[in-house]
């Protein structure tokens, strides 16, 4: 907690100059929100908290939480150095971002407050917009990269570009010109992606012909990643904040997104190659009966069974941190 905020122009003034007594004022908020969501876990210390941390969080309005103007002033001077984060599926070259819908016409969601909170982080004192997604997604066993040249959509506007997170770094891009923007973008990139986005932005005269990527940044793989995650395992931990999920179910889950990149025709071979080395049915029980294919009745079954062994095989001791997304991730 970095400071409280209080419902009154003067006393959120001196609050921010540092000057206000707290201990005489301990009405004092700490959080405005609409909503919380997150683990059984979660909720069990948030009705374990006592009745005067509670009172330090305002359930209010989403419209208040969402716009400045109603209280501008107040609200101006509450959410000084704000940072407001949000996710998105794809980011173009020149820094616009889709959360909301493909180019095809398919919605995926609704904006919610995501434009508001951007258009927010240009308005502030200080406040920052923060948009996360993962540089790259598989679908049918076809990979393709979530960060384009251009996409027919388009839910925030190149404009309000500021920073952009994906699991290989930081982009900072906010007053930065296109080429800036693009080259720092491709800093962010998965690596077998690069090049051909390099090319799309020198044929639009983007980046001079004699560009190059810093080689700093030409390693981007779900490999390095991986391998840098089993060195501290401590740090990234599949479910940092929890979750709801037994160690079956993750595992689970695992293996059943590793199955369906499998169902393409060019890794069908692999796949039932995978199948036939599957170990037996008593290396996974727990799993096994989790998905009712412990007692497997039929040919279908027993093929459904194999499969799921070989997913829980190949991918048993991975953590998932790859960066990869499936389609109904998006």
């Amino acid at each position: 907690m970095r400071r409280k905020v209080y419902a009154d122009v003067e006393l959120q003034r001196l609050a921010n100059l540092g000057t206000l007594d707290e201990d005489a004022h301990p009405d004092g908020v700490v959080v405005h929100g609409g909503f919380f969501l997150g683990p059984r876990s979660f909720y069990e210390r948030l009705r374990e908290l006592p009745a005067e941390r509670l009172a330090q969080f305002n359930m209010t309005a989403i419209s208040y939480i969402n716009e400045l103007y109603g209280q501008e002033e107040l609200k101006r001077l509450q959410r000084r150095d704000a940072r407001f984060i949000n996710s998105a599926f794809t980011v173009t070259l020149m820094g616009a971002a889709v959360a909301d819908q493909l180019e095809d016409g398919r919605v995926l969601s609704g904006v919610g407050g995501q434009y508001n909170f951007v258009a927010q982080a240009h308005a502030l004192e200080g406040a920052r917009s923060i948009l996360m997604l993962r540089s790259w997604r598989e679908s049918g066993g076809e990979v393709s990269s979530n960060i384009v040249w251009q996409y027919g959509h388009t839910t925030i506007p190149r404009h309000l570009r500021d920073i952009v997170v994906t699991e290989y770094g930081i982009a900072d891009l906010r007053g930065q010109t296109d080429a800036t923007v693009i080259e720092r973008i491709l800093n962010i990139t998965d690596s077998r992606f690069q090049p051909g986005l390099i090319e799309q932005a020198q044929k639009a005269g983007k980046l001079p012909k004699e560009f190059r990527l810093d080689p700093r940044f030409t390693e981007n793989t779900p490999k390095r990643l991986k391998d840098t995650a089993s060195r501290y395992p401590s740090l990234f931990t599949e479910y940092p904040l929890g979750c709801d999920f037994t160690g079956e179910e993750r595992d689970l889950m695992r293996a059943l997104n590793w199955l369906k990149s499998k169902l393409k025709l060019t890794e069908i071979l692999e796949l039932g190659k995978a199948t036939l080395d599957a170990p037996d049915p008593e290396a996974f029980p727990e799993h096994l009966q989790r998905m009712q294919l412990d007692q497997p009745q039929g040919l279908r079954e027993e093929l459904y069974q194999r499969l799921l062994l070989a997913g829980l095989h190949h991918t048993s001791g991975t953590s998932g941190l790859t960066g990869q997304s499936t389609e109904t991730d998006r």
